[in-house]
């Protein structure tokens, strides 16, 4: 089992940068594949971006394609999400999720994060 913990959410301008970060527990961090998924008031969760456990492969939603990085650093049971060129419709609550099928699913992820929140101003 593995808990998650997401930060660096905040209020930024269109244009911006944001670098959020998905710290997890356990040992076993390193044995998931990762995602990030996000949910804007009223609408559905979304895919962002996945990679998998070894880091060496990542796969983005094309709403975030060109502007957004998912990196992982292992021996820091540590994901990130770098968000560059941020929009307002970027504006959402994003989740950080854990499971083993690297898939743009959340359905496949069964650990998730408390979510932190990104607002994009005009």
């Amino acid at each position: 089992q593995v808990q998650l913990v997401e930060s660096g959410g905040g209020l930024v301008q269109a244009g911006g940068s944001l670098r959020l970060s998905c710290a997890a527990s356990g040992r076993t961090f390193s044995r998931y594949d990762m995602g990030w998924f996000r949910q804007a008031p009223g609408k559905e969760r979304e895919f962002v971006a996945a990679i998998r456990w070894s880091g060496g492969s990542t796969y983005y939603a094309n709403s975030v394609k060109g502007r957004f990085t998912m990196s992982r650093d292992n021996a820091k049971n540590t994901a990130y999400l770098q968000m560059n060129s941020l929009k307002p419709e970027d504006t959402a609550v994003y989740y950080c999720a854990a499971g083993g099928s690297w898939t743009p699913l959340a359905k496949d992820y069964p650990y998730w994060g408390q979510g932190t929140q990104v607002t994009v101003s005009s």
